[in-house]
């Protein structure tokens, strides 16, 4: 096929689509094998259809064609397969594994053999490799993350994942310019021809001199040319300019619009975008050519002949839909783009913050997204790190001059210094963020990092209440854009604080302002509280716009992230609130969202993310909706404890979101990715409070697109843009922020600072608490938390294994080990205990030893006998093996395959062991005594023994026989926090008690377990108002001893 007539595929997909053929479409996309597209795949992958998905997948490849493809249907039909053994359809899983699976066993037989072996199972669960298989829809998201790995990885697929780029309605336009070519060459052309078929060529019939000019009948012309006249190549591109221009968005709300002069045919089809070029901007008047001066092309974004005719009793307004509104699958690359779900919404809570007052505004940081800025309603600002929960910075509302604010706001103060905030907003860069106050005045600070908050502007901005603020990018300089309860909106230089522009107008306080932009014009839409809504270009000129919110309500507005979509949200004084999307050409109403409640007690919030869905906190919970369905999607009362009318606020990702709560606080929901995120960023230890902006914004993908214009995010009070989702923690020269020295925000101050060793000898001055436990107590010869965090595992001196699970509630969301709720000593319904052999053994001479699988399910041990293979679901011994001498001191499971295991033995050697085939790989040998093993640092290359890194390896526990535990910084081992016997142990002066184990928490830093003499465990954390152990020393201070002395010489837990 030639390349025209491919391209002439993509016209026709792209016509199907936005005609709404969509199995049309879909059958074409595969016949033609042109366009792959992931969209309709995920849906497919995620319902289920699997007969559809291989049948989609036959037009572009076959099972044997590569690698990749055989392991694309391989995960298909073992899904398939899986789905059948859950539903215990056995009839159907050996026809998947015949007709389907049976072809896979000519390139392993082994694997085949194992998955029909599944078939013998009652629960295929038992098997190790399927034991962390969830629920069908859980398993489905997995395998379709990596089904489009490989799919993008197949070199069969390149050049086949993403739409050309093609203006709306291409083929249209196509045959418009054929048909305005066609009569250019008629003989005797009409002034206004009818045509009804493109079957044949156009040709116009005689003309009749007495016949006056019929009536426009087709909108592809509003005009004839004289026959023989050819426009010049400019009538067929954009309007050709003129200086009294105004942005699409503003012309159609013009109250007067006769000065600006408008296409008599300029509104599109339905479905369609902006074509990306001047006229889908400005719409501007066009000078025919003078040659033939009657004629009028049309442009990509005119309303055609081919448009499908209006059912009956649809208004025109409705199918002449602006064509920059409604988004098209098929414009640009969009048509491949990853589809949403509800699960993409944020809605699990995570994290809970405590404010101390009311929550009145929340912004997160456009590029380092842990980072929450809150305004409160007693004048306080906070900085949050999501990432730790830890505040980092704080300020309380003080008037920075006094002496330069005027007299009515001196009397203002002096009669009541009590302020509340109206809005915080960070600068699209992040280096600056504005307050409003609810007094006359802007603060402006700078940010630098932690709890670097530097006093930049203190403007007197307006008489009253300031009640609203954004910031704006007119001419390419930063500007603040704030609004007022004297009713007007003003502008002022970010830098020098210099008021640069006034508009009035308004005749009620001016309750929102939204900057945004077209290309090169920016503009300002305004509302006040009478529900008028104006809009201004920075001119001076006046308002563009008079128009009215719905429900005459106080009202917000906001674009999409993407920009082409504008909303508005408000409630009036009634209690009504309205959530709706604008027709930007016409300044009227285009789809009304139901959903939100009659009596509202304030004013509705609202935002929107990933320029698909709406958000609104409204009747005790946070309410989503998809934008291209007015129904409510689905909604969350983040577990309870809202206000009537919550704020809301998502980070630009998507992934996060924060709600304010009744009891002046802040909860924080994540969906699966904002949960990853978090959990990677707590893993990395992200310091914010030492690592300045220039260092951490730049180079993090998951905190927001380094190169994101800046026009993106000017005035977007929504904010959300679409970001990288990397998850590379680099400074700007590319070095790992592990490796970046920390910059202090003031190194002579903090020099000066006299460092002290912090000191715990109060049970109030941390929390623990002791894990109980109904059976024998035998002291703690090892202790490991699990690999997820759930779960804590302790091996008695009598070779009993005990296992502790924390479960998911309202207390413990996270279902983590946490001291703030106690665990469950969990035993299976057998009653069996997990034991180790200890015959021919002395428990003296006896080293235990166990290790975990990485995902959990089994647990390897000793305890001076045979090693033993425990599954950890069910307490069964699985197998054992090696049994002494020599016996085992260490084990440890191969992060890959848990069939590979290294153990040490008390002959001081090394055995490499294959549990499958049950024989020894490989032995070392090197070592003079028996084998201990080592704690390694994944970012320091140093080793510690007897003693345990932190996860993120920035801290060393160590265990004394006083009792005491002491808390290292890793980089200088030297000690800054000592956590004395009495913080955490009852006074028994008979019993001698201490711990002989340690264990840090898998992803909480400042989490560990101790293993005690008494067969005690206990679980300690700092205090939460502190949130870490102590601070350390500086290093010219010398303070704190250099290593710790008296360790007991336990060694570390096997992680």
């Amino acid at each position: 096929m030639s390349s025209l007539s491919r391209e002439l595929v993509f016209l026709i997909l792209q016509f199907l689509d936005e005609e709404k053929f969509k199995d049309t479409v879909h059958k074409l996309e595969q016949e033609s094998g042109f366009f792959f597209n992931l969209r309709y795949f995920e849906e497919m992958v995620t319902n289920g259809e699997w007969d559809e998905v291989e049948k989609y997948l036959s037009g572009f490849t076959k099972v044997d064609d590569n690698r990749y493809s055989m392991k694309i249907f391989f995960e298909i039909r073992k899904q398939k397969y899986l789905e059948a053994l859950d539903k215990r359809d056995r009839a159907k899983a050996v026809d998947i594994l015949v007709k389907d699976l049976k072809v896979f066993s000519a390139f392993n037989e082994e694997l085949f053999k194992e998955i029909t072996h599944l078939l013998t199972l009652d629960n295929f669960r038992e098997n190790e490799q399927l034991s962390k298989y969830g629920d069908t829809k859980s398993a489905r998201s997995i395998m379709l993350a990596e089904l489009k790995k490989l799919i993008e990885a197949n070199p069969l697929f390149r050049d086949k994942l993403q739409f050309p780029t093609l203006k709306n309605s291409r083929l249209r336009t196509l045959i418009n310019q054929s048909l305005n070519w066609q009569h250019q060459l008629c003989k005797n052309p009409r002034p206004n021809p009818d045509i009804k078929t493109l079957f044949v060529d156009h040709s116009c019939g005689q003309p009749n001199g007495a016949r006056a000019p019929s009536p426009v009948t087709n909108p592809l012309m509003s005009a004839v040319p004289k026959a023989g006249g050819f426009p010049p190549l400019g009538a067929h591109g954009p309007f050709q300019p003129t200086p009294a221009a105004l942005p699409t968005s503003l012309a159609g709300w013009m109250a007067n619009p006769t000065p600006v002069p408008h296409p008599a045919a300029s509104a599109g089809p339905i479905g369609l975008t902006a074509p990306n070029n001047a006229a889908a901007i400005l719409k501007r008047p066009r000078t025919p050519p003078t040659n033939n001066p009657a004629m009028d092309y049309q442009s990509a974004d005119s309303e055609h002949v081919l448009k499908r005719s209006r059912p009956f009793g649809m208004p025109d307004e409705v199918n002449n839909l602006p064509v920059n509104i409604l988004p098209v699958p098929y414009a640009g690359q969009s048509h491949g783009q990853s589809s949403y779900s509800p699960d993409d919404l944020p809605k699990t809570v995570v994290m809970t913050l405590s404010q101390g007052s009311a929550v009145k505004s929340m912004d997160f940081h456009p590029k380092t997204q842990i980072l929450l800025l809150v305004g409160t309603n007693t004048g306080d600002i906070m900085v949050w790190e999501v990432g730790s929960g830890e505040r980092i910075a704080h300020k309380t509302f003080k008037v920075w001059d006094l002496s330069a604010c005027s007299m009515p706001l001196q009397a203002s103060l002096a009669n009541d210094y009590t302020v509340s905030i109206n809005r915080v907003m960070w600068s699209p860069d992040g280096n600056l963020f504005g307050v409003a106050y609810s007094k006359h005045i802007v603060h402006v600070y700078s940010y630098h990092g932690g709890d670097d908050l530097r006093n930049r502007l203190e403007i007197e901005a307006h008489v009253g209440s300031v009640n609203d603020l954004a910031f704006s990018y007119p001419n390419k300089q930063l500007c603040i854009v704030t609004c007022g309860e004297d009713r007007i909106i003003k502008v002022w230089d970010a830098v020098s604080g210099a008021k640069q522009h006034i508009f009035e107008g308004h005749e009620a306080p001016v309750y929102s302002i939204c900057p945004h932009h077209k290309e090169n014009i920016q503009f300002i839409f305004s509302t006040a509280t009478d529900g008028k809504i104006k809009a201004w270009l920075y001119d001076n000129v006046g308002s563009r716009v008079d128009y009215n919110a719905p429900g005459q309500s106080s009202t917000t507005m906001a674009y999409s992230a993407d920009g082409t979509r504008l909303f508005s949200c408000g409630t009036n004084k009634d209690g009504e609130s309205y959530l709706v999307e604008w027709n930007e050409s016409e300044g009227a109403v285009k789809r009304t969202y139901f959903g939100l409640g009659k009596r509202s007690a304030g004013v509705v919030q609202f935002d929107t993310t990933k320029s698909r869905f709406l958000a609104a906190g409204d009747e005790f919970s946070v309410k989503f909706w998809d934008m291209d369905n007015v129904n409510l999607l689905t909604s969350t009362p983040a577990d309870g404890g809202l206000p009537h009318a919550p704020c809301i606020r998502f980070n630009k990702e998507g992934t996060l979101l924060a709600v304010s709560t009744e009891d002046n606080g802040v909860k924080i929901l994540a969906n699966s990715d904002g949960i990853r995120f978090l959990r990677t960023v707590e893993n990395r230890s992200f310091d914010a409070s030492r690592v300045a902006p220039a260092a951490m914004a730049p180079n993090m993908g998951a905190f927001g697109s380094n190169n994101a214009t800046i026009g993106t995010t000017i005035g977007d009070r929504a904010a959300p843009v679409a970001a990288m989702v990397g998850m590379s923690l680099q400074s700007s020269d590319g070095r790992s922020l592990a490796d970046v020295k920390p910059r202090i925000a003031d190194e002579s101050v903090e020099k000066s600072r006299i460092w002290k060793l912090t000191e715990i000898n109060e049970p109030t001055q941390c929390r623990s608490l002791r894990l109980s436990d109904n059976l024998t107590a035998m002291r703690v010869s090892r202790l490991i938390y699990t690999n997820s965090g759930l779960a804590i595992l302790a091996l008695s001196s009598n070779a009993v294994h005990k296992l502790w699970k924390w479960q998911r509630n309202d207390r413990n969301l996270t279902g983590k080990a946490t001291t703030s709720v106690a665990p469950q000593l969990w035993q299976p319904s057998s009653g069996i205990l997990m034991t180790n052999d200890i015959t021919d053994t002395n428990p003296e001479d006896a080293v235990p030893c166990f290790a975990l699988s990485k995902n959990d399910s089994y647990v390897m041990s000793a305890s001076g006998g045979k090693i033993s293979l425990f599954n950890m679901m069910t307490f069964k011994t699985m197998t054992t093996f090696m049994p002494p001498p020599p016996a085992a001191t260490f084990l440890a499971f191969h992060p890959q395959d848990n069939n590979i295991i290294a153990i040490g033995m008390d002959d001081s050697s090394i055995q490499i062991y294959n549990v499958r085939v049950d024989e020894v790989k490989t032995k070392l040998k090197g070592h003079q005594k028996r084998i201990t093993g080592l704690a390694f640092s994944h970012t320091l290359n140093v080793l510690v023994s007897h003693a345990t890194y932190s996860c993120d390896s920035q801290s060393i526990y160590v265990s004394f026989e006083d009792g005491s535990v002491g808390v290292l910084t890793a980089s200088t081992l030297r000690l800054r926090c000592r956590i004395g016997p009495a913080a955490y142990l009852p006074p028994n002066p008979s019993l001698r008690v201490y711990p002989l184990v340690i264990a840090a928490h898998p992803s909480d830093p400042n989490q560990f377990a101790l293993g005690l003499t008494d067969g005690g465990v206990h679980i300690l954390e700092p205090l939460e108002s502190e949130g870490k152990w102590g601070t350390s020393p500086p290093v010219e201070n010398g303070a704190g001893p250099s290593n710790a002395s008296g360790a007991n010489g336990s060694e570390p837990p096997q992680r």
